[in-house]
């Protein structure tokens, strides 16, 4: 196990080529379709091959294993990039890194070689599979148990809301490999568990938005897996190796929200030039100058604390609370931005005609993954008297 922060850096002209890249796509490919997709919450094969031969899901994967090995700060750009036009679908490639970071940060040698390759280069695509019916924000809630049986483990429960569940194939699967054990989180292991005998999917979970994106429960009967699958080769560290991910997990929600902040304020923008009463356009009403000068301050303010947070997790420094201030704020500008948005575009912001609402549908999400903003606030002021008394 190697908990040791890997530094990582990249030319500024391979940056820019890499952004110019994505900024293309997104163009040329992503904004034609995102109607389509959305409305009919359809999983979007073409872009997710073409993500694949980007090497997005490789993204933060180490070159040594194939991967871009990109920084946080390169990362979360993308990520902004994207999401300014469609959210969702990079949650199909950050859930797959939060299964592949497990592994890199924790695994043993043998799992590293064997499995990060192919998680490199899209070959198995999956996600992280934590929340449960009755435990989401509480972790230690799961009751998803593994029991050793020779050399495998046999696994029983149920996993709600995960990301990629039905067109991913591999997941970290968090679970009680010790029920009794006190802490609870004590009695907590992570697995790396390809779908197989025994791993079936439920139901795929209806949203309000993230559409395409599919969201799902998977149904674990009986599924045994080898023990060489337990990440790190010891029981009771999964509780540890599920959050150790959550300050890059955090990170990247910052982004996303950042990207749906970002679009409202291109939209309402470029609404407001065309949009005339009383004579001129509403961008001359004072009124709507309030609402834009807000608006892009909050952008701002968004993306400055993100790329904050995302350089001290590249310089290996502690982020949690600067990664947390970046995820609460961000999605808060992404809720607030996209609201005044559509009232903005007045009825048209309300009509699937403009993108606007579907930014608007979209988030909500950011307020509520990767932890409630609420659960947030309290965890920022709990570090920070920590951080105040050993000062």
């Amino acid at each position: 196990m190697d908990d040791q922060p890997v530094i990582r850096t990249i030319d500024p002209v391979d940056e820019r080529r890499l952004f110019e890249t994505i900024d293309r796509w997104v163009e040329r490919d992503v904004r034609p379709v995102v109607k389509h997709f959305d409305h009919a919450d359809e999983w979007p094969t073409d872009l997710v091959a073409q993500m694949t031969e980007f090497g997005l899901f490789g993204a933060t994967v180490s070159t040594e294993y194939g991967g871009l090995g990109l920084p946080a700060s390169t990362y979360a750009q993308i990520v902004m990039k994207i999401s300014s036009v469609w959210m969702a679908i990079t949650g199909i490639f950050n859930s797959h890194l939060m299964l592949a970071m497990a592994i890199e940060k924790y695994g043993t040698a043998e799992q590293k070689s064997e499995w990060l390759p192919k998680l490199a280069s899209g070959e198995i695509r999956g996600g992280l599979a934590l929340t449960e019916p009755d435990a989401g924000t509480d972790l230690q809630g799961i009751r998803m148990t593994a029991r050793r049986d020779g050399e495998h483990y046999v696994i029983n429960g149920t996993k709600t809301w995960i990301s990629n569940a039905i067109e991913g194939s591999c997941f970290a699967l968090l679970v009680k490999t010790d029920p009794t054990a006190t802490p609870r989180y004590k009695g907590m292991s992570l697995f790396i568990a390809p779908k197989r005998q025994g791993f079936t999917v439920g139901r795929k979970l209806e949203k309000l938005g993230y559409k395409s994106i599919d969201s799902g429960e998977l149904v674990f009967d009986d599924y045994r897996i080898p023990a060489s699958h337990l990440i790190g080769g010891v029981e009771g560290q999964g509780f540890l190796q599920a959050t150790g991910g959550l300050e890059l997990g955090r990170i990247n929600v910052a982004a996303r929200g950042v990207g749906i902040a970002e679009g409202a304020l291109k939209a309402a923008l470029e609404y407001s030039q065309i949009r005339k009463t009383f004579g001129k356009p509403i961008c001359e009403h004072q009124a709507i100058q309030l609402k834009l000068g807000e608006m892009a301050t909050r952008a701002r303010a968004a993306r400055l604390l993100t790329l904050d947070a995302a350089g001290a997790f590249d310089r290996g420094q502690r982020c949690d609370v600067e990664a947390g201030m970046a995820k609460y704020f961000a999605s808060e500008a992404a809720m607030e931005n996209a609201t005044e948005s559509l009232r903005i575009h007045g009825a048209y912001g309300y009509s699937k005609e403009y993108d606007v609402e579907r930014l608007y549908r979209d988030a909500p999400l950011m307020c509520i993954g990767e932890g409630t903003n609420e659960m947030q606030r309290i965890i920022i002021a709990k570090q920070l008297v920590k951080r105040s008394q050993n000062a």
